[in-house]
């Protein structure tokens, strides 16, 4: 029943339930780029759903642990941060979890709460109630075609999996779809990234999911990652970016030339370290590794982004007093380890498909490419072929990256069942004799079966 005067909007047709989805685990680990190290204190496991894609990465301690959180940017999500702002002696902190899914994927930090429960880690006693923290990463929108999301099964699959001593690096995890540098309309792939370093019997260890605005930088002024504006030269500088930013957008200052879900990023980050800290200590380690990260991402923490940082004694080295490394000199230790964490993150990028300059197809080969592929209750793609030329047009609620809804626009044949639209971005559809459509295969891939008519 409507109230008097309100209006009632009808409701959409329900996505698909995800209980069908299936864990995907640690996916990554025994790869090349995973990061290997010795601290048995740390275990991690990653769960995603390759439908999303999307995923989730939970860090569990051996036992509990000390936290403390600096949080900045306009829009972070997270699970419970004033009780790391407390300050209290004891330690509690018993996992961290990184998650995509925006907002929706916090439902996977207070999963792994209750699995502790549910496995007889912890239980109800005042001294013995489980703390798990944790954050999301905005990877849902434009850069997919579907709205799934890590829930509770995938969460507590991720937590049943850790494992020591070794951190997927790239697009895994809680990193699956996540990109960086919409500030400039790079748009370029990013994931998780992970450093470790030991000096002496001092341990440290950075682990961070890369989803920012800004863009990411490396030591010598570099941009290592970005879909380029033609003309821009090949060894990008953030220095030339940012003085071009000054001379555009002086009349009016419009905003920056990103679509508007674009603007919603994120670079969630984790410190640990063995030597064990005050609680004030840990506060101001984990301020002042957030503050350098504003070295390796320009800009940092801007309305758009949700940044997070924890950082987290294990407390398993106490040297006296003269041998202690100093809060400032951890602190720039941590800083370093944390930046080649944030340049870790980047996998090779795909390129620009290159259309073939002769048919590779006949009529009837694209005759079979027609029909409508529905990727998601909102976004479906009809293909039609005329005059010996394939054309897509979106036909849902959305656009379908650089397809749009309003007009059909060819796709240029590549190889004989692979397709493209030119643009900044790249952009390639598979079909295959089973009747799917896949584009941008890889990693990233979105994937639809052909309607039957």
């Amino acid at each position: 029943m409507a109230l008097a005067g309100s209006t009632v909007t009808p409701a959409a047709a329900p996505p698909p339930s995800q209980a069908n989805l299936q864990p995907v685990l640690n996916a990554g680990m025994e790869g090349p780029s995973a990061l290997r190290f010795d601290w048995p204190m740390i275990r991690i496991g990653t769960g995603e759903y390759d439908e999303g894609p999307t995923g989730v990465t939970v860090f569990r301690f051996a036992r509990p642990v000390h936290g403390a959180i600096d949080a900045r940017g306009g829009g972070p999500g997270t699970v419970n941060p004033e009780f790391l702002q407390l300050g209290y002696d004891r330690p509690a902190l018993d996992a961290i979890v990184f998650s995509g899914g925006s907002w929706y994927g916090l439902e996977t930090v207070t999963a792994v709460n209750t699995a502790f429960v549910d496995e007889g880690y912890r239980g109800g006693r005042w001294d013995n109630v489980g703390l798990v923290e944790g954050s999301i990463v905005y990877d849902l929108g434009s850069r997919r075609l579907n709205e799934i999301y890590p829930d509770k099964k995938l969460a507590q699959a991720a937590l049943r999996a850790v494992q020591p001593g070794v951190y997927p690096v790239g697009p895994y995890g809680a990193g699956r779809l996540v990109m960086t540098g919409a500030v400039f309309g790079c748009n370029a792939h990013s994931g998780q990234g992970g450093a470790f370093r030991q000096i002496g019997d001092l341990k440290i260890a950075a682990f961070t999911v890369v989803n920012a605005f800004g863009i990411v930088t490396d030591r010598d002024g570099r941009v290592p990652k970005c879909n380029r504006e033609p003309g821009w030269p090949q060894e990008l500088k953030a220095k030339d970016l940012m003085a071009d930013a000054m001379n555009t957008r002086k009349d009016g200052w419009p905003p920056p030339p990103a679509p508007g879900d674009a603007r919603r990023n994120t670079t969630i980050s984790l410190v640990i370290v063995n030597q064990a800290l005050a609680p004030w200590e840990l506060q101001r380690l984990a301020v002042q590794v957030h503050t350098s990260m504003g070295r390796a991402i320009q800009p940092f923490a801007t309305e758009y982004d949700g940044d997070v940082l924890y950082a987290v004694s294990t407390a398993e080295l106490s040297p006296p007093e003269d041998k202690r490394i100093s809060l400032v000199n951890l602190g720039l230790l941590a800083g370093e380890v944390m930046w080649d964490a944030v340049l870790s993150a980047a996998p090779e990028q795909p390129t620009i498909p290159v259309p073939s300059s002769t048919p590779v197809a006949d009529a009837k080969a694209l005759n079979k490419y027609s029909g409508d592929y529905p990727f998601s209750q909102f976004a479906k793609l009809t293909v039609t072929a005329a005059d010996g030329k394939l054309f897509g047009r979106a036909t849902g609620e959305r656009d379908i990256y650089a397809i749009p809804r309003d007009e059909a626009v060819e796709l240029l044949p590549v190889s004989a069942n692979e397709f493209t639209v030119p643009g900044r971005y790249p952009l390639l559809l598979r079909f295959d004799a089973g009747g799917a459509l896949t584009i941008n295969p890889g990693r990233w891939q979105q994937v639809a079966k052909k309607a039957r008519r």
